[in-house]
């Protein structure tokens, strides 16, 4: 099984040398063989583990929100190196820290008169095993991250708080797979972000599927103009000719696309046929016959003279 691991580690009966100047503090304990959360670490889990912890990067504090998550810079003060294991007690290391840091003077002097509070918190994946009530870490397949920890006494365990009896998550090995309940609880801050990047997705993905439905809805329509149109032997509002472009003139076509609904859309392209026929004198055509004479010109007062109040109407509605 794998599972995610915290652990704390003071310093408590290790010859630790401190050199503030140049921020160094040899002897350092990393890892011990048994946890304060009662876990027991093989000696080989130990060995192989060394070279893991090698460069690794301390932080102060534990991050706030995902445990994985970016640190801040000023959280950076140093990193792990010569990681040695030490028989029978543990891996063994040198902190390297910026004597510069804010909080340097502080590690140094607690180094050397109280180095009970000098200790290390840190989150590693590694392959456990049960045998019968104890927990026995066979192998560390990765450091997540090492941080140094202002009140060791209470840490418990990542994804762990024995004392509200919350037992850790485990899983066969490979398997990363998390109940929701458990990423609620355990990573709050991802959770949330998470939720807050899918309803922006789901927001975005409504006014797509509303624009494309407007679109269809379009197209539907015209598709259904051009239908009538042909019906009613009118011309196609496409057409380049003058003669069509006076009977489907842009301000009609934008009134049959308003439209609410189709009987609408029948009922003015009917009207306009019937208006057409009547001004062509051709009852079986929308155009004027082609030997019938045009005028080229004719004043205003002469087209109700001849055609009427419906000439008027039409003449109306095409200006």
């Amino acid at each position: 099984m794998t599972e995610t691991l915290q652990e704390f580690v003071d310093s408590r009966g290790a010859s630790m040398q401190v050199d503030a100047e140049t921020g160094v503090i040899r002897g350092v304990k990393i890892l011990g063989l048994t946890s304060r959360n009662g876990r027991t670490y093989l000696p080989e889990a130990l060995s192989g583990a060394a070279s893991l912890y090698e460069n690794a990067k301390v932080n102060v504090n534990h991050p706030k929100g995902n445990p994985a998550g970016p640190r801040d810079y000023q959280d950076r003060i140093g990193s792990i190196r010569n990681v040695v294991v030490r028989p029978g007690e543990g891996l063994f290391a040198d902190f390297h820290f910026n004597p510069k840091h804010a909080m340097a003077e502080q590690l140094a002097w607690d180094a050397r008169h109280e180095p009970r509070h000098v200790g290390f918190s840190h989150n590693v994946q590694a392959r456990i095993a049960r045998r019968g009530q104890a927990v026995v870490v066979e192998a560390i397949t990765k450091v997540q991250s090492v941080d140094l920890v202002a009140d060791p006494a209470t840490t418990a365990g990542l994804f762990e708080s024995h004392a509200d009896g919350h037992k850790p998550n485990l899983t066969t090995e490979g398997d990363t797979s998390v109940s929701p309940d458990d990423l609620r609880r355990d990573h709050p801050a991802a959770v949330k972000a998470l939720v807050e990047e899918h309803v922006a997705e789901i927001d975005r993905l409504r006014c797509e599927v509303r624009r494309l439905a407007a679109l269809e809805s379009a197209q539907q329509k015209q598709t259904l103009i051009r239908r009538l149109l042909r019906e009613f032997h009118l011309p196609d509002p496409e057409s380049d000719d003058p003669q069509s472009r006076s009977i489907i003139t842009d301000r009609f076509l934008q009134s049959l696309l308003a439209a609410d609904d189709e009987r609408t859309i029948r009922d003015a392209i009917e009207e306009r046929a019937a208006l057409v026929c009547h001004l062509s004198g051709d009852p079986r055509s929308p155009h004027r016959r082609v030997d019938q004479p045009r005028p080229c010109s004719r004043d205003q007062y002469l087209v109700d003279a001849i055609g009427g109040p419906d000439t008027r109407a039409f003449v109306d509605a095409i200006t």
